[in-house]
């Protein structure tokens, strides 16, 4: 019984070690972890965006995100927004974007959007397609599509519609909609929730 009880306390004595030491090294690492990952944003931010100074984060209203991918016909969410900072003034915003119908899952993109609503360009953060096919959307052939344009929303080509037509890439219509569509959702929540004009 003994013997029993002083494993237990052994056990026990180096749980509460572990959990202790656990709980330093977090909050040793949490803030140089946060820092980096708020590099990364700053630096994805600057690739779409970059006349900008700097980026500040803004709250997403999770109404008009749902509204505008609603609106739009995309199986998307709107992750995270950011202002476009030049100097003190908002030049535009950066809209994070996750596109549910990607071929091999989500597609999570970033979209530079101008005060004056045009796109000023676009990065992907998470694309998992088909090696050759889907893949060939992170070409700048494919993405410099939506590069410079001032539209309400963009279409694939082949699909027609109103807008801004969008060639797919050969052989991965179903990436190309899905980038479309993130693209289409940052739009409509720039236009619904952050006082987009849109075009004139």
């Amino acid at each position: 019984m003994n013997k029993i009880l002083k494993n237990t306390l052994i056990l026990t004595a180096i749980t509460v070690i572990s959990g202790l030491a656990l709980g330093a090294v977090y909050e040793i690492t949490k803030a140089p972890i946060a820092a980096a990952e708020e590099r990364s944003k700053q630096e994805a931010c600057q690739e779409v965006f970059p006349e900008a100074d700097s980026f500040e984060a803004v709250d997403v209203d999770a109404d008009a995100a749902s509204q505008a991918a609603s609106d739009m016909g995309a199986n998307a969410t709107v992750d995270e927004v950011y202002a476009a900072m030049s100097g003190t003034e908002e030049a535009g915003y950066v809209i994070t974007v996750t596109d549910g119908d990607g071929y091999g899952g989500d597609i999570q993109i970033s979209v530079g959007i101008q005060a004056d609503g045009t796109v000023s360009g676009i990065s992907f953060l998470s694309i998992s397609e088909t090696a050759g096919l889907g893949m060939n959307a992170e070409k700048p052939e494919f993405y410099e599509q939506y590069a410079g344009k001032q539209t309400d929303r963009f279409y694939v080509s082949k699909d027609g519609g109103e807008g801004e037509p969008v060639d797919a890439i050969t052989g991965a219509t179903i990436t190309s909609r899905a980038v479309t569509g993130a693209v289409n959702t940052a739009l409509g929540y720039y236009q619904n929730a952050l006082g987009g004009s849109g075009n004139e």
